[in-house]
Order: structure tokens, then sequence, then C-alpha cells
């Protein structure tokens, strides 16, 4: 069942956090429509312009359909991540989406508040939220690259003006998450003085984390272990991190790279146990179970886990 992203908030909010994944094909979809059934928890499905781009829009927008269909008891809601003006506008028009994020963090305060504020009229028209970004995450994730040097923290003083002028509906907050694989160097903890002030002048209003995967060690070796060579020092966020951060108002958390670190491992994995094989379906059903374990044990470190119950009688 398709509900409003704000419905999840809302119900969510400072008690666990919303997972968002982004998909772009059939496997991620069946992995992580099966892994919140058997979480018992709500999700976001995150479509991106990468996405669209890759498996055509009519295509990405049946799967996700099809699954529905799969999983009837599954509830969730559908997301544009992080789109540029005109993306969003062919979301909102197209009638399929939850909520849209227009990610316009890297033009200038002003430019940011009224750009985003023309997505929220158009948007809020249509009855669909919108996230908006304030601060630049560093990393890669797609086409957005932002240097180390060029990341900046949220300030709150401004996270306050910016949702009073813009109209968002939740905020993207840059509190030391990264996109990408490789996020820190030995240890980062989240900022938490960031989220509280934030919290404090923006009580009761969502903020989403993104780039908070946590790279797995054990993913990363094993990846190396079958031909990969990614640097065995990367590493992400402490997922023991999230309930602390949902308790503050953090209420929607991204998670990308870790699924495509299973991705990769699972099929190097079997590319190199069975080499005389060609079968491409035999590593993609493993995929599909892999992906729904990982789904389940990041709910639980999200506290998403076992709500299901209570959320479908919340919205009936």
């Amino acid at each position: 069942m398709i509900v409003t992203t704000s419905a999840l908030f809302k119900l969510a909010y400072g008690q666990y956090a919303v997972g968002a994944y982004n998909i772009n094909n059939m496997e991620q979809a069946l992995g992580l429509f099966q892994g919140h059934l058997d979480a018992q928890a709500p999700f976001i499905v995150q479509i991106s312009k990468g996405s669209r781009k890759y498996a055509g829009i009519p295509m990405i927008e049946a799967i996700i359909r099809a699954a529905e269909n799969m999983f009837p008891d599954a509830i969730y809601a559908v997301h544009l991540d992080h789109g540029d003006e005109k993306t969003c506008y062919d979301c909102i028009d197209s009638g399929f989406y939850s909520s849209v994020m227009i990610d316009a963090s890297h033009e200038p305060f002003e430019g940011n508040i009224a750009t985003t504020r023309r997505i929220v009229e158009r948007a809020h028209a249509r009855g669909l939220s919108v996230e908006a970004e304030l601060g630049q995450l560093g990393g890669v994730e797609e086409d957005i690259k932002v240097d180390e040097k060029n990341a900046r923290l949220t300030n709150p003083n401004e996270a306050t003006d910016f949702v009073k002028r813009s109209g968002c509906d939740s905020l993207a907050v840059a509190i030391g998450t990264s996109h990408g694989a490789y996020k820190f160097k030995g240890h980062q903890s989240l900022h938490f003085d960031v989220i509280e002030a934030i919290q404090k002048l923006l009580p009761g209003f969502p903020l989403v984390m993104h780039g908070s995967s946590s790279v797995p060690v054990e993913e990363v070796r094993r990846i190396n272990a079958a031909g990969g060579k990614l640097d065995p020092s990367a590493c992400g966020v402490d997922e023991n991190e999230f309930a602390r951060a949902a308790s503050m108002g953090v209420t929607k958390v991204n998670i990308d790279t870790d699924g495509r670190l299973v991705w990769t491992r699972v099929h190097r994995e079997n590319f190199r146990d069975f080499p005389e094989t060609f079968d491409f379906r035999k590593p993609g059903e493993i995929f599909v179970k892999e992906y729904a374990a990982f789904i389940v044990h990041k709910s639980q470190k999200l506290g998403s886990a076992g709500r299901l119950s209570a959320v479908r009688k919340a919205l009936s």
C-alpha cells in the first residue's frame, strides 16, 4: 500500500527512523519488499534521476507497481531522490510519487529557498510533500560530486529561516555523513550537537539523514577476496547511532551504498566460485535473499522493525 511520506513521518517522529532505499532493478525491489515484510517495517522506495535513466521511467515504475501486487501487506512511500527542478515537476505531474526531493543545496542560500519554494507550491497543489537540503555532504553519488573541502554542516539558524520561507516538509541536513563508500578514515561520529540545535529550533519537524550507509568491513573484505579492489580502510556511519538520531528528530535515513556492496559481494563470489556457469538468475536469487536479510538488519537498527501493524492501524 502506497501512503504519503508525511503520514509515515508523523507516526515515526521521535520514536524511530524510516529507512529509504534506492532501487534500480527487479532484484532490488524484490529484496526490499520481502525484507520489510520480514521485518514488519514501513519504508520508503527511492527513485533517483540515475535509476529513471538506467531502467527507463515506465520500467522502474512498473517494477514498483508489480512489487505492490506481489507484497500487498507492505506499507511504503515512493520518493524522488536528489531531483533537479525539471525532474521534480515531471514526478509531481506523474501522479505516481508520494514526495519529491529538490536538491538545490549547491545554490546560494536565497537561490535554494526560491527554487525549493517553486517546487513546494507545485507539489502541495498535488498533495505531495517536499524534501529540501541545506548544507552540503561530501562524496560521490551518481552525478552528485562534492569535494570534502566544499562540504559544510547545516547551520541551525539558517535551517529555521529556510524551512519557514521555503515551506518544505522535511529537511536533509549535513551532520557529518557523506555520499558513497569512502566516507571516513578511522572513526567519526555524527554531529549530534548540530542535530540537537536544529531540533530545538524546529521542534517536531522531520529531519533527513543522507549518506547513511555503514560500509561494513566484512562486505569490503569479501568483495576484495573475490577480486575487488575497494579501499579496505573505507568506513561509514556507525549504525548504532541511528536510534539516538531518530530520538532527536531524524525521521528518514537514506541507505544506498550498503545495498550496492551486497550486490557486488554476491555476484563477485558467485562468479569466482562457479566460473563455469552463465545463468545470471542464480546470483540474482541469492542477492534477493541477502538483500532481504540486510533490510531486516537495517530496520532493527533504525527502530522501524515491528511497527507495521501499528502503522496500518493508524492509517486505516
